[in-house]
């Protein structure tokens, strides 16, 4: 019942606040004239291209302005094209508001989520991010959300989705940290202790319609009374996650902190580790081994210390502490795991910062040491790769997706321009016509 209430109300939510999806019908060819095209794959961009386009698919990608007979122009001459961005670690169903949080959690439920929900997916897409991984929201309301931008009822990327992320009792994710403890607030959706309790709770999930499973081995900054230094997942209960989740084609997120948990986590077999905070050259020999993701999230390190600072009571008990302390270690390590050979994706864990800043988070990678070039990669082909998506996202080249965006400038001169973006395509529908100035 309360999935089916969540579908309605993203529904009525659309309708309330206007959002329409563009309705040209398919069996149509278009083709974009891009001055510049950043392809997502190639080592260089390259100079006035041709991307072809049938229905929502791209057809191929030719030298030169050419125009098909019967064919759509879609004049980006003047402007550096890209693919559709992917954003690897999202929450798009909430957003910090500033305002006492333990009261948020009792004043709001789902159906609050639901309405705003709308709003968000919205601001993301129009930001470039036509694909996001959400990692950790309301399991009724993220699936409900997936099918209704799907379906086209709604606009916003195309969604991967958790549900409730996975973690045991008093660990980084169970919501009874910190209240009263005869308050149940669903939480056996959310704990799992002991390996054959996650084993049946990797089972609903996957019945009830979530795309991977996210877990916490280790404690959080934004939660009460744990410590993000400290393994709470014991290796039998993180085994026996990624064991069931791979066995039913689910990919696995774990929420990571500490060397430890790093290191752990990767050697049972996740496939990317979130955060990433106190990794060190140990830990990034095991990750490399296994062939284990990073998404390193900067945006959220950023934004949390810069809150910690100036409103500390914004946040939940103890948090404000933990994020002066966990925040700069982040923005700091990404440099040493990229030099280090660790596979990375782009993530920023939206929610903290606004919807729709998602780009600030490419200066930040900028800044810990990585080139401008293989942050864009990290946010289109290397995180299709994450998804196992390559053949759909993530680039553009011939079968893929038309999940097209463009910027006025140079992203490699100025990685800042991908915050500014102008055009959006997606799935060869444009959602945001092209803009000379920042809208």
């Amino acid at each position: 019942m309360a999935g089916y209430l969540s579908s309605r109300l993203l529904r009525i939510a659309a309708l309330a606040l206007c959002a329409t999806t563009s309705t040209a019908a398919l069996a149509r060819d278009v083709v974009v004239h891009a001055g510049h095209l950043i392809d997502g794959v190639s080592a260089k961009p390259r100079d006035k291209v041709s991307i072809l386009i049938h229905d929502d698919r791209i057809t191929g990608v030719q030298d030169g302005f050419v125009t098909p007979a019967g064919a759509e122009v879609v004049d980006l001459s003047s402007a550096t094209v890209l693919p559709g961005l992917i954003d690897m670690h999202d929450h798009i169903t909430g957003q910090y508001t500033g305002k006492n949080p333990i009261a948020e959690r009792f004043t709001t439920n789902n159906l609050d989520t639901a309405y705003e929900s709308v709003a968000y997916v919205k601001r993301t897409l129009d930001a470039g991010f036509t694909s996001v991984r959400d990692v950790g929201g309301d399991t009724d309301v993220v699936v409900a959300l997936k099918r209704a931008i799907k379906s086209g009822e709604i606009p916003g990327p195309r969604l991967w989705v958790s549900g409730y992320p996975l973690g045991p009792s008093g660990g980084h994710g169970d919501p009874r940290n910190g209240i009263r403890t005869d308050l149940d607030l669903h939480s056996e959706n959310k704990v799992v202790d002991g390996p054959d309790e996650a084993v049946r709770i990797v089972r609903q999930m996957h019945r009830d319609g979530v795309d991977l499973i996210k877990i916490m081995p280790s404690g959080g900054v934004l939660s009460i009374g744990d410590d993000p230094n400290v393994t709470l997942m014991s290796d039998a209960e993180i085994k026996a996650v990624v064991d069931t989740a791979h066995n039913l084609g689910m990919r696995v997120a774990a929420h990571a902190h500490g060397q430890d948990a790093i290191v752990r986590a990767s050697a049972l077999g996740v496939d990317s580790i979130e955060h990433g905070s106190f990794g060190d050259a140990a830990a990034y020999k095991v990750m490399k081994d296994h062939g284990t993701w990073l998404v390193p999230t900067l945006l959220v390190a950023d934004t949390v210390v810069k809150v910690a600072k100036a409103h500390p009571e914004s946040l939940p008990p103890s948090s404000a502490k933990k994020a002066l302390e966990v925040g700069p270690i982040t923005l700091r390590n990404l440099g040493a795991a990229y030099k280090a050979g660790v596979k990375i994706a782009f993530g920023t864990d939206q929610g903290m910062a606004p919807h729709g800043t998602n780009g600030k988070e490419f200066a930040l990678m900028v800044a810990a040491g990585m080139p401008p070039m293989e942050t864009i990669r990290a946010a289109t082909v290397n995180a299709a790769e994450l998804l196992g998506a390559k053949a759909d996202v993530g680039s553009v080249q011939a079968g893929r997706y038309a999940d097209i965006i463009a910027v006025s400038g140079d992203p490699l001169s100025d990685v800042t321009e991908l915050e500014r973006v102008r055009f959006v395509m997606k799935g060869g529908d444009v959602v945001k016509p092209w803009s000379a100035s920042a809208q």
